[in-house]
C-alpha cells in the first residue's frame, strides 16, 4: 500500500508543480477558445491542462517501475506499456483538438485506434464472468470489438460530462478510488497478481486528478481540455479492461466454493457492460441522455448543446459549486454503493443506507424549489441569504408602468430567473448566446 501510496503522490505532486507552467504556454500558444453558447464560464480560460496530466500519468509509471513491488508488474506484465502508448495517442488528438478544434469523427477515429493499439499489446478482454453461467472465452475478434467498445464509451462518458470547473477530474477521481479499493481487494486479499496493472493504474488516475484539481476548481484558471478529459477517460477504462479481462474467476473460485460462486459475488464491478455504469454511472447516463436528446431533434450525436445534467442543475437553481458537489455526491454514492455490495452483497443494510443516501440526494437537488422562512428571531444565527428580505419594487418588470417585485431565493441567493436579461435567446428557443 505505501509503494501505492507514493505512486499517487508523485503523479499528483507533477501533475500540479506542472500545471501553472503549462498554463503559461497555453495563453502564449492561443489555446483560449471564445466563448461559445454551451460555455458556462464568461472570461476566455486556457486549456491544454491534460499535458500537465499527461506528464504526471508518465512521472508515475516511471516511479512504480523503480519500486520494489510495484516493479513485478512492468516484468510479469506488458499492460503499463500498452496503456502509456495508448494514451500517448489520445493525448495528441486531445491537445490538437485544444489548439485546432479537428472534427468530431476525427476524434472517435482517434479513440478508436488509441484502443486498438492497447489492444495489439494484450491489453484486452479475454473473457467474460456470465452470472448463472461461470466463464466464457471470448475470441479474438470479440474481445477486440467489445475492449474498443468500453474505451471509446469511457472515454466520451467523461468528455461529456466535462462543463463545469472541477466536475470531470472530481468525478473521475472519486471512481478513480472506489475502483482502486475493489481492485486493491482482489490482489492484496486473494493474492491475484493479475489485479496489480489494474491496481496501479487507479492509483495514478486518481494523483492526475488531484493534481489537476485545486488549478480547476471553481473559478478554474485552466481547463484540462480533451487532452485531459480524454486521457484520463482511456486510463479508468484501461483499469476496467485490464480487471475485468485478464483475471481468471477460476482463481477466485479457490475462496468463494465455485466458479459461479465467483462470479456472482463480484457482479456489481465485474463484467465490462456494466463497469462504467457503475463506477462512472453519472457520466455514462449523461452521455445516453445527450445521444437521444439529440437525435430526437434531428441533430448530429456529437453537436454540443446546453441540455447536460450539470446545465439542468444551474437551470434549477443551484450555484455553480453546489452543481458540482451534487453530481459528486452521486458519483460517490453510486461507485461506492457498488463496491459496497461487492463486499457483501447478503447485507441488507447496505441497500437501505445506499436508499437513504439516495433520498437525501433527491431533497438536495429540489432544494432551490423551497424557499426558507427563517423565524425573526433566529435571523441573527443565520447566512444573511436566509433572512426575510423587504420586496424590492424594480422599474419596468412585471408588466406595469409602475414596476414589478423581485425577491432572492434563500437556497441560492440568486434573483429570479424574470429579471435575468435574455442572454442571447433566438426566437426558435435555440441558445445563441453566452451564458
Amino acid at each position: 500500500m505505501r509503494e501505492y501510496l507514493l505512486t499517487l503522490c508523485i503523479t499528483a505532486a507533477v501533475t500540479y508543480l506542472l500545471t501553472a507552467p503549462v498554463r503559461k504556454f497555453a495563453i502564449v500558444a492561443g489555446a483560449m477558445p471564445e466563448i461559445r453558447a454551451r460555455d458556462v464560464h464568461r472570461e476566455p480560460t486556457p486549456r491544454l491542462g491534460g499535458i500537465a496530466m499527461f506528464f504526471g500519468l508518465c512521472a508515475g509509471l516511471l516511479v512504480a517501475d523503480h519500486l520494489t513491488n510495484l516493479n513485478e508488474v512492468f516484468a510479469k506484465s506488458n499492460e503499463p506499456r500498452a496503456l502509456l502508448s495508448g494514451a500517448a495517442l489520445i493525448w495528441l488528438i486531445g491537445v490538437l483538438d485544444d489548439k485546432f478544434e479537428i472534427d468530431a469523427l476525427i476524434k472517435l477515429g482517434g479513440q478508436m485506434i488509441a484502443a486498438g493499439v492497447m489492444v495489439m499489446q494484450g491489453l484486452t478482454i479475454l473473457w467474460l464472468p456470465i452470472p448463472g453461467v461461470g466463464n466464457v472465452a471470448l475470441t479474438q475478434w470479440q474481445g477486440t470489438l467489445l475492449t474498443v467498445a468500453l474505451v471509446v464509451i469511457t472515454i466520451n462518458a467523461v468528455n461529456f460530462v466535462d462543463g463545469l470547473d472541477g466536475l470531470a477530474s472530481g468525478m473521475v477521481c472519486i471512481a478513480a478510488a472506489a475502483f482502486f479499493l475493489y481492485a486493491y481487494r482482489i490482489w492484496y486479499s486473494y493474492g491475484i497478481e493479475a489485479a496489480a496493472p489494474a491496481t496501479l493504474f487507479s492509483a495514478i488516475l486518481m494523483g492526475m486528478c488531484l493534481g489537476f484539481l485545486p488549478h480547476n476548481m471553481h473559478p478554474a484558471r485552466i481547463f484540462m481540455g480533451d487532452s485531459g478529459s480524454m486521457l484520463i477517460g482511456l486510463v479508468l477504462a484501461a483499469g476496467a479492461i485490464s480487471i475485468t479481462g485478464q483475471v481468471d474467476p477460476d482463481a477466485l473460485a479457490l475462496f468463494t466454493g465455485s466458479e459461479k460462486a465467483a462470479v456472482h459475488q463480484t457482479v456489481p464491478v465485474y463484467i465490462p457492460l456494466l463497469l462504467p455504469l457503475t463506477i462512472i454511472a453519472v457520466p455514462a447516463a449523461d452521455l445516453v441522455l445527450a445521444i437521444v436528446r439529440r437525435t430526437w431533434r434531428g441533430q448530429s450525436p456529437f453537436a454540443a448543446d446546453r441540455g447536460h445534467l450539470h446545465h439542468r442543475l444551474l437551470e434549477i437553481g443551484h450555484s455553480h459549486s453546489r452543481a458540482v458537489l451534487i453530481m459528486y455526491f452521486w458519483s460517490a454514492l453510486i461507485g461506492f454503493g457498488a463496491l459496497a455490495y461487492s463486499v457483501n452483497s447478503a447485507s441488507m443494510w447496505i441497500v437501505l443506507g445506499v436508499v437513504f443516501l439516495s433520498a437525501i440526494g433527491l431533497v438536495l437537488l429540489l432544494l432551490p424549489r423551497f424557499t426558507p422562512r427563517t423565524p425573526r428571531w433566529a435571523e441573527h444565527f443565520v447566512p444573511p441569504r436566509y433572512r426575510r428580505r423587504p420586496v424590492e419594487q424594480v422599474p419596468g418588470i412585471g408588466g406595469s408602468a409602475g414596476g414589478g417585485v423581485r425577491e432572492c431565493h434563500g437556497a441560492t441567493a440568486l434573483r429570479d430567473q424574470e429579471l435575468v436579461p435574455d442572454r442571447g435567446r433566438a426566437a426558435d428557443g435555440q441558445w445563441s448566446g453566452p451564458r
